[in-house]
């Protein structure tokens, strides 16, 4: 029998039996953690209200073999709050339904339980911060993350230079498949034929250069939300569901 301690961000919850429940977590430094929080449920549970989505928590864990992750799902017998995100997301629609995509997709990316993603729990980190904050767009705020999660996971995007050649920029054609913006010579069938001024978003929300973002007309922020939502899901495989209800 162990006992670890992490932080983490809460992913999701769900149900289990009458007043238990299972909690998702992203940790620091044991990747994706399942863990049952028992009687949370109750109204009297004394850390209930700590274990909901967007919570950025300090969690001791009991575990009863010599690994956090195994056969068995651990206990979560300790939580202290580091930073309730959700208080300041939950209440904003537009936020919370970008905040939402965010957790799932990092859930997707860090599928693997008990595997370290350290880049991929601080860019969350960062993006719910950013997002409570409402300092910039939910909307740009959801697809800077993304592109940063897709790069970190070895899916980086280019929107200056050719993705195959390397011809230095700027380039007119966009392709999923080539990984970003391509030369004329390296264009492929099917290629999209987007805005400079949203290549040039999309290459600012990569670099973080929020001040041409924010300055950016919206008209540009739907279009680069589409060509991050296509590229997202040729990489995963698969969409994210939470995706569709996000308001742009």
């Amino acid at each position: 029998m162990s006992l670890f301690r992490d932080d983490g961000i809460v992913l999701r919850t769900q149900k289990l039996g009458e007043a238990d429940r299972i909690i998702t977590f992203l940790t620091r430094q044991h990747g994706q953690v399942r863990a049952v929080a028992r009687g949370v449920r109750r109204t009297k549970s004394k850390f209930g209200a700590r274990l909901e989505p967007f919570s950025h928590v300090d969690i001791q864990f009991f575990s009863r073999g010599s690994e956090l992750v195994g056969r068995t799902l651990p206990l979560c017998t300790q939580v202290e709050t580091i930073a309730p995100y959700g208080a300041r997301i939950v209440d904003d629609y537009t936020r919370y339904t970008a905040g939402t995509a965010m957790l799932e997709t990092a859930e997707r990316f860090a599928e693997n339980e008990g595997q370290p993603a350290v880049q991929q729990y601080l860019l969350l980190v960062g993006a719910l911060r950013t997002l409570a904050a409402g300092t910039h767009q939910a909307h740009l705020v959801l697809d800077a993350f993304l592109l940063r999660s897709l790069a970190v996971n070895g899916y980086g995007a280019s929107f200056t230079d050719c993705a195959r050649c390397g011809l230095p920029g700027p380039n007119r054609f966009f392709s999923l498949q080539a990984g970003g913006v391509l030369c004329g010579d390296c264009r492929v069938p099917g290629s999209a034929v987007p805005s400079p001024e949203t290549l040039v978003l999309l290459g600012a929300l990569l670099s973080g250069d929020w001040q041409t973002a924010d300055g950016c007309e919206p008209r540009y922020w739907r279009e680069g939300s589409g060509l991050v939502a296509a590229y997202l899901q040729w990489h995963l495989e698969r969409g994210i569901r939470s995706m569709r209800y996000v308001e742009k």
